[in-house]
């Protein structure tokens, strides 16, 4: 074999082991230490030239293969469902892995045209994410506005490329040279360039610049299909939430006909203002109140904390405009109740958590409830106003008349004579009788009694047992209506039907009475004229009398081995002296101080004061001659005694 046939044999080993470049160096080396000619060292030298363009030939396809081996293995993991960072993360990654940059990154561009950093891989710095870009510097801008990747061996030291300081300062911190963008081409517009760069000045490759490229096309559609997915998925989530709230909605609204359906059927049964309040309540979970058109509480289901009333004034009259409810502070809400133009009155509600539109509905639906129940009421009033006048005609015209007949006609008015009721006589002051007859049809309705008209006043008969409460509940009702004073006189209780004209009679003299004291436009029952009452009551209670005068002590007395109504008999007869008390008494005027400090406990403060002192006095007598009288006939039903054997004896 000749050496020439021997060296290219050598060389075909070699090439066929894939042996390493210092090995056909090696062979070319030992060549000539054998003496090879001329002839055959260049022969060599030829064969070793060719060994190597093959062998790069073979090494070019192997990262060819490679490269598109990774580009479908990054297309298979691309169609993965990956969230936007997580697939900009590993479109980066494969990146920079398969073309062995130093760094990668890359940028997503704005609607505006402004571009930023989104993702980085292989930085040393901080700096690198978030960046602005801008618009019209860098290489990104420039690739995505030609299309088609740009590469420089040198950014820094590249006078062709527009730069910016931002830009400029990240490529200074981490050291970059060789730069690449490739844009993220999507029809005909971009999403912005993917970065590949070297710390160290080299040219691309052909074959890296068409990687780069199809790595950029693929993400470009996976970013796509990424954005698509979750456009997707926010509008499912946007659906789902519209159908909960849509099913919420339908629910209050389903819950909001339910209770009205129940309110209407509320009043539709004849139920009354205070159960239509708590049904109202209930429903809204909170407090309500029903208020007059004159601000006057009707009903309630409980305490309104914080109520400022100047606020109530404002939202009732804002309220009243808007016809609609209206937030006063303190999450309370105002709620007109209206009849056309006629304004009934307002609802307040104090709800323990805030109202939705739905709740805000529900209350100006309650409105209309109430003021349908009170336009019924006046009707039912009004239709049964003679009815009542006629009844209680009789009644007073012939109080021992009362047959089984009449207590018929009331018991079917709902109205039980039999228990106690008081009588209320109220004189409007203005002369404007008419407007307040109108007043005392509802109210009488309301209350459930009987009204009349006599002599220029009003005339009620009321369930109760405190005169001088019900008194003052009508003036206070009926005065700001008329928008002038009214006198009232009460008087009762009454213990069956036939005492009526007896109460009514008591209660014209408590208004007679009060006329005459100068006390017109105020009110006057039996208790509260005092023993002036006790000379108009017609049955002259005067047990009743001295036990709500001087009762206290009386039963402190009876209970304990105490002398405190001797002291006070004994405290007035000395002209109000504790001294000379003592000495009537015979006991240290300590012992005197302390009883009137008890008394005081018992009575009050204010029982020196001369109007309940003279009270006090008056009921003393009367108990002192109770009690002689009594002695007197006791004394006179045994044989061989005077009735007037027991003198009276001042303490």
């Amino acid at each position: 074999m000749r050496g020439d046939d021997a060296g290219a044999l050598a060389v075909l080993e070699l090439l066929a082991q894939d042996a390493p470049p210092d090995r056909y160096d090696a062979l070319l080396t030992e060549a000539r230490a054998a003496g090879a000619d001329d002839a055959a060292l260049d022969g060599l030298t030829r064969a070793l030239e060719l060994a190597r363009s093959v062998q790069a030939r073979a090494s070019r396809s192997r990262q060819r293969e490679a490269a598109l081996t990774a580009l479908v293995d990054t297309a298979h993991d691309l169609t993965s469902p990956f969230d936007i960072d997580g697939l900009l993360r590993l479109i980066t990654r494969r990146a920079r892995r398969l073309l062995g940059f130093d760094m990668a990154w890359l940028s997503l561009s704005r609607p505006d045209g402004s571009a930023y950093v989104r993702t980085s891989e292989g930085e040393t710095t901080a700096l690198n994410v978030g960046l602005e870009l801008g618009t019209g510097r860098g290489l990104g801008s420039i690739a995505q506005a030609r299309r088609s990747p740009v590469w420089t061996p040198d950014y820094l030291a590249d006078p062709t490329i527009a730069h910016a300081p931002g830009i400029d300062a990240v490529v200074e911190a981490e050291s970059l040279h060789a730069i690449i963008a490739v844009p993220l081409r999507r029809g005909d517009s971009t999403l912005g360039a993917l970065y590949g760069s070297d710390r160290a000045v080299r040219q691309f490759t052909p074959d890296e610049i068409g990687i780069m490229l199809s790595l950029a096309d693929l993400a470009a559609v996976a970013i796509e299909k990424a954005r698509l997915l979750e456009q997707t998925r926010d509008q499912v989530s946007e659906l789902e939430a519209f159908g909960s709230r849509t099913n919420t909605a339908l629910t209050r609204v389903r819950y909001l006909w339910e209770c009205h359906a129940r309110l209407a059927g509320l009043v539709l049964d004849g139920a009354g203002l205070p159960t239509l309040a708590r049904a109202t309540a209930d429903a809204l979970d909170g407090v309500l109140q029903v208020r007059d058109p004159g601000g006057r509480p009707l009903t309630a289901t409980g305490e309104l904390p914080g109520l400022d009333e100047e606020d109530v004034t404002k939202g009732a009259l804002q309220a009243l405009t808007d016809r609609r409810p209206v937030r006063l502070p303190g999450d309370l809400w105002l709620a007109p109740v209206l009849a056309g133009a006629e304004d009934l009155g307002v609802l307040l509600l104090s709800a323990s958590a805030p109202l939705a539109d739905e709740d805000v509905r529900l209350l100006q639906l309650a409105a209309q409830s109430v003021a349908c129940l009170m336009l019924i009421q006046r009707g039912t009033a009004a239709a049964e106003g003679p009815v009542h006048d006629e009844l209680l005609a009789d009644l007073l015209d012939r109080p021992h008349s009362v047959d089984p007949h009449l207590l018929e006609r009331t018991r079917r008015l709902g109205i039980d004579l039999d228990r106690p009721h008081v009588v209320v006589v109220a004189r409007p002051e203005g002369g404007e009788l008419g407007k307040a007859v109108a007043w005392a049809t509802s109210y009488a309705y309301r209350m459930g009694g009987l009204k009349g008209v006599r002599r220029g006043c009003i005339v009620l008969v009321l369930p109760g047992t405190d005169a001088s409460a019900a008194a003052h509940r009508a003036s206070g009702e009926l005065s700001p209506l008329l928008g002038h004073a009214v006198s009232t006189g009460a008087a009762g209780p009454t213990g069956g039907p036939g005492e009526v004209a007896r109460v009514y009679a008591e209660a014209v003299r408590c208004l007679d009475a009060l006329t005459a004291l100068g006390g017109a436009g105020g009110t006057a029952s039996l208790r509260e004229l005092g023993f002036l009452g006790l000379l108009l009551s017609a049955d002259h209670d005067v047990e009743a009398y001295i036990a709500g005068t001087i009762g206290p002590v009386l039963e402190y007395d009876t209970d304990r081995p105490t002398e405190l109504t001797r002291t006070l008999e004994a405290y007035f007869a000395s002209g109000a002296s504790p001294t000379h008390a003592a000495e009537a008494l015979h006991v240290h005027p300590n012992t005197v101080s302390r009883r009137l400090e008890r008394i005081a406990e018992l009575l009050g403060p204010d029982w020196q004061k001369p109007a309940r002192a003279l009270e006090i006095q008056m009921a003393l007598r009367l108990r002192r001659t109770r009690t002689v009288l009594h002695d007197r006939r006791t004394d006179a039903r045994r044989p061989g005694t005077s009735p007037y054997a027991a003198p009276y004896e001042a303490p």
